[in-house]
């Protein structure tokens, strides 16, 4: 006897143009991509191509969906956390274990000297290299004439020139010898794999500070805040990637610019560019945040916030960024970590038993780019 029952008929299998899962994977968070280039030969290749991950990272600026993280270290291994979580270290942090290009030898002497669009500048000994702490893609950069970072006054940055699509890393020199002030300028194509010196520039900067200065990449240029040995006090200069030239940013005009009194630094409130400072004068346990509405107008610097800090133990604290919401994250330099509102009330105050310096910590953002190879800038 023949079986009547009738075979159950499928619905044919849903196939979305490549074109709609392009679309759909370049709204997706970076880490969820690194996993999905598993799923097939396609998926890897598609977004492992360079075209896409700066399709990505440009559509992650403009709808402001990037994620944004700390790295720090512990106990020589590199972490991350992302600050718009709580800043639970212990239970919101991830480890990284892809830093290892770096021996682990040489992480008491690592040092961070900036950050841009996914990669972490780093100082090493006699080595330097960048690194993109999402996917592990790290590129070993050749010494230049000078010492790298060597000196304490040396001023470092990374930043990338939108005009010519050319990540550049800087380096200043400036420091008296034998009554005579030795000045240098030169940076570091990774287009064309090479340093070049500005030749015949007089600056009369230097470090002010006992500790290294990080440089700030914003808008087309890297910023530090330094002393003017000439004149004895305070200023920003900046370094625009794209003219190629240094520039002085002045302070607030009732700003007590003589550096001997206070600690200051920059750092980015909002989509501005900001200054943190301590007055020791004062001696009143605060943090005064300003603001430049308006880019390098002087007359737009203003007095947005007073953190207090006498509830850390240091009575120290730098901003490190700015969340979504407008709440400030920072570190007191020793193995805290600070939350405040964005009305300027404490939140949050984690300490870490595992020793960590402040200035071995940077806020990237995640991002599948990489970097060119050499001669990819050269015309055929």
């Amino acid at each position: 006897m023949k079986n009547t029952k009738k075979k159950k008929k499928m619905n044919p299998p849903l196939y979305l143009p490549h074109e709609v899962i392009i679309e759909i994977l370049l709204r997706l968070p970076v880490k969820s991509l690194i996993s999905f280039k598993c799923v097939c030969k396609l998926w890897f290749s598609l977004i492992s191509d360079p075209h896409f991950a700066n399709s990505h990272f440009q559509l992650a600026s403009a709808t402001q969906t990037q994620t944004r993280r700390i790295v720090y270290l512990v106990n020589h291994e590199p972490r991350s956390i992302d600050f718009e979580d709580s800043l639970d270290i212990v239970n919101n942090a991830s480890v990284l274990r892809n830093l290892t290009f770096v021996r682990q030898e040489h992480f008491s002497d690592l040092v961070i000297k900036g950050s841009c669009r996914g990669f972490i500048l780093l100082h090493c000994g006699s080595h330097i290299a960048l690194w993109n702490p999402s996917t592990g893609f790290h590129k070993q950069i050749p010494l230049c004439s000078y010492s790298f970072g060597a000196h304490p006054d040396d001023l470092c940055g990374l930043g990338y020139d939108k005009l010519r699509d050319e990540y550049l890393v800087v380096l200043m020199c400036c420091y008296p010898r034998l009554g005579d002030v030795s000045s240098h300028l030169e940076f570091f194509s990774l287009t064309d794999n090479k340093w070049k010196e500005i030749e015949g520039t007089h600056f009369p900067y230097r470090n002010g500070s006992d500790k290294p200065i990080v440089g700030l990449f914003y808008n087309t240029a890297i910023h530090w805040s330094v002393v003017r040995h000439d004149l004895w006090m305070q200023v920003i200069v900046a370094f625009d990637l794209i003219e190629r030239r240094l520039s002085n940013i002045p302070f607030p005009d009732d700003f007590d610019r003589m550096y001997v009194s206070h600690d200051c630094g920059l750092w980015v409130f909002g989509e501005f560019l900001s200054l943190w400072v301590i007055d020791y004068l004062k001696n009143n346990g605060t943090v005064e945040i300003w603001v430049m509405n308006e880019y390098t107008v002087q007359s737009s610097w203003t007095k947005t916030l007073v953190l207090p800090i006498h509830f850390i133990p240091s009575e120290f604290f730098f901003p490190l960024c700015s969340t979504k919401s407008g709440e400030i994250i920072g570190t007191d330099d020793a193995c805290g970590l600070v939350r405040y509102d964005d009305k300027g009330q404490w939140l949050e105050y984690l300490f870490d038993s595992d020793e960590r310096g402040g200035y071995e910590m940077a806020v990237y953002t995640e991002s599948l780019l990489s970097l060119p190879e050499p001669g990819d800038g050269e015309q055929a």
